[in-house]
């Protein structure tokens, strides 16, 4: 008996959206292990600490792909409300127990024995489940303020206030940005969403002027050479890797700024690693890879004919590309200090996890088979 073309389709592989993950996470793991391999020395005792831990996420972020491709995303709409409960009890877990680890002042990690991840990571996940559920199921009442802007508004302030506690701002940031843009895609009313955008302005400026630590930042943005003791030391340095590399690179493992001049740089900032190590024609092809990644997102978006699959879609690919945007913005100087991590690249099971995951639910979106 033979299968159908459709069938075939279904079971198929999207290629120029599994390559470039791929080829992105095998990079990864390389410069994740040339990033932090004198890091793990010192501090473990064996320079292979990271590297193995990463391979291993990279093992579980696969497993997760292969299961969200073969697993019909409309099944989504069935936990779009337990998942956004479940991300609420995280975060209050986070804020309230002992289970909390912190680094770099802030509370981000719930930490059971040896096992930690971000629940941060996991609101911005089921924010864009419920967004693209609540969206869909409303999408006759959309323009009206009540059903299509104010729950939706309400569930991203509650998330985002618990996520703002920890403290962290640039997930709150992503968080804002996501739900903009899913409402927009979805039809809300463009004067409810100026309005929201009006509301949130003056509440972003109250966050930056009662923390002086985000001033400093912002300061040192601006000019982080008139701080290069302290808030003005991670760009500075992330700058000068990027110059040493030039075209070619100084080559894998060969980079200078990774040897204990950049903090961390196998997580917020292993681009400048790269920059470093790979070069301009290294940083341009994880570019091109990334692109690659969107734009076969965006094409699935398009054309998706079931409302839940388009917006969570929109919502997977919007995530995405804001993470990427401003990691790099970040380590090119072009944004204030975030502690966020690069996709697919850098040091970390919770995103990799949850991004290949994602990956694997745009594969079965764009397999179109109801």
């Amino acid at each position: 008996m033979t299968r159908s073309s459709a069938d075939i389709k279904y079971l198929a592989y999207d290629i120029a959206l599994f390559f470039p993950v791929f080829l992105l996470v095998g990079i990864g793991i390389v410069m994740v292990y040339s990033a932090s391999s004198t890091l793990a020395l010192q501090r473990f005792g064996s320079d292979y600490f990271f590297l193995k831990k990463q391979i291993m996420f990279a093992a579980a972020g696969l497993v997760a792909l292969m299961i969200c491709r073969y697993l019909p995303y409309h099944w989504y709409r069935n936990i779009a409300y337990p998942l956004v409960f479940t991300a609420i009890a995280l975060l209050i877990i986070l804020l309230t127990t002992g289970y909390g680890y912190s680094a770099g002042g802030s509370t981000r990690w719930l930490r059971i024995k040896s096992f930690n991840f971000q629940p941060s990571e996991v609101a911005r996940f089921a924010l864009i489940i419920y967004l693209a559920y609540s969206m869909s199921k409303k999408h006759e009442k959309i323009k009206e303020f009540s059903i299509g802007f104010l729950p939706h508004v309400l569930v991203f302030t509650v998330l985002a206030v618990l996520i703002f506690l920890q403290p962290d701002f640039g997930s709150v940031v992503i968080l804002g940005t996501i739900t903009w843009v899913m409402m927009f895609i979805g039809g809300v009313r463009m004067m409810h969403l100026m309005t929201g955008l009006l509301v949130l302005v003056p509440s972003i400026l109250v966050m930056l002027y009662t923390a002086p630590y985000r001033i400093r930042r912002l300061l040192s943005f601006m000019d982080p050479w008139q701080y290069p003791s302290d808030e003005g030391y991670q760009i500075i340095h992330s700058l000068m890797a990027f110059g040493t590399g030039g075209i070619w690179g100084t080559g894998i493992g060969k980079g200078y700024q990774k040897l204990f001049y950049l903090p961390e740089p196998h997580t917020d900032f292993i681009f400048s690693v790269i920059g470093e190590e790979l070069g301009l024609i290294g940083v341009l092809a994880i570019l091109l890879l990334y692109l690659i990644i969107l734009w076969r997102g965006v094409i699935i978006a398009r054309n998706t004919d079931d409302l839940f699959g388009q917006y969570m879609a929109v919502g997977l690919v919007t995530a995405l590309g804001l993470q990427v945007c401003i990691n790099m913005g970040v380590t090119l100087g072009l944004l204030p200090t975030k502690g966020l991590t690069l996709p697919f690249l850098s040091y970390g099971g919770t995103s990799l996890l949850l991004n290949m995951a994602a990956i694997g639910i745009l594969m079965n979106i764009g397999a179109k088979r109801f």
